[in-house]
């Protein structure tokens, strides 16, 4: 849209073709009107939206725009947890531009990236990082949302679970059945009920249900895993067919897995199966060297708790914390 504006009204979105069984990558506002997001079918996309203009991303673009984007913020501070090629967390406690002010350190790189870049961006300003993400959500596009501490309070007791990371579709389903729709309705529970019904989960929902998140900004966000995966042509019928692709998903996770750098310890295998009907199930176990036969367990019980023809599969290793020691073993 920036590079072509004749692209900036129409529906827009960027994924792969309905004839390789595509999926949408991203779109613009004017997509989404008709219902269009990331991860729809290309083929659904088009239903909803006939007159759909689709494009092939172009990554390289999109890297040279991030490095740009980068570079702006580093003249702001060196403090960065980049989330994602477009994204990032910057902790501006300690500088002093704009007489150290958040909010008019991110209303100034959004102008600037504007001017010199020629995009839009999002910003929130909040005193941690869990309100941060939400207030960078809140007013897009080209929005801005400010979370004062003095308004923390009043705002996390409003805010839906659903907001939450890590609180998907089920989890809220789950969460709205025990009669908990927003932070409020969490806070009737005890640390001690919510860990007993979510595991370790719930003592994160706790945490944030009173708008406490006490994670730094790193410099560095650890790789938790590294992971393949493929979307077939024509749907895999069953089982055995699955099987038969299982060599050539490991054989490219191998290939992933060699280039780390520096090399990371395996903790564990995933298999993901995608069903024709867009359903989806991960399975893994704790293995630090998982081996074709364990994948091949792992895509069994997958596939069974759907059992029917498959559209995509994908593998994984999840990874060891960086530096940590293995026990060995005593003889």
């Amino acid at each position: 849209m920036r590079d072509n504006p004749a692209l900036r009204d129409i529906p827009l979105a960027i994924g792969g073709s309905v004839e390789h069984r595509g999926v949408i990558s991203t779109c613009n506002y004017p997509a989404r009107r008709f219902g269009i997001h990331s991860a729809m079918s290309t083929a659904q996309a088009f239903k909803r939206c006939p007159h759909l203009t689709l494009l092939r991303g172009d990554m390289a673009k999109y890297k040279a725009v991030a490095r740009q984007v980068f570079g702006i913020y580093r003249e702001v501070t060196e403090v960065i947890e980049p989330l994602s090629l477009d994204e990032a967390f910057l902790d501006v406690s300690g500088s002093e531009l704009c007489q150290g002010s958040a909010t008019r350190i991110a209303a100034a790189i959004r102008q600037r990236v504007e001017e010199s870049v020629g995009i839009t961006v999002s910003a929130g300003v909040a005193p941690n990082k869990f309100l941060a993400k939400i207030a960078s959500d809140w007013n897009k596009p080209n929005g801005m949302f400010v979370i004062t501490p003095a308004e923390v309070e009043t705002f996390v007791k409003q805010l839906p679970v659903k907001r939450i990371n890590g609180v998907g579709p089920r989890t809220a389903e789950k969460l709205a059945e025990l009669g908990i729709v927003t932070c409020a309705d969490v806070r009737a529970w005890t640390l001690a009920q919510l860990v007993e019904r979510f595991g370790r989960f719930g003592h994160r929902l706790h945490e944030l249900s009173w708008g406490r998140d006490e994670r730094p900004v790193r410099l560095q966000r650890e790789r938790k895993s590294v992971s393949t995966e493929h979307t077939y042509p024509e749907d895999l019928p069953h089982l055995a067919a699955c099987r038969e692709r299982l060599p050539e998903l490991l054989a490219d996770l191998e290939r992933r897995y060699s280039r780390l750098d520096p090399p990371r310890a395996v903790r564990g295998a995933v298999v993901k199966v995608k069903f024709n009907d867009f359903t989806q199930t991960t399975v893994e176990q704790a293995d630090p060297a998982p081996d074709q036969a364990q994948f091949d367990t792992l895509l069994e019980i997958g596939w069974q708790r759907g059992a029917r023809p498959v559209r995509l599969l994908g593998v994984g290793y999840r990874l060891a914390d960086a530096g940590s020691e293995q026990q060995l073993t005593l003889f």
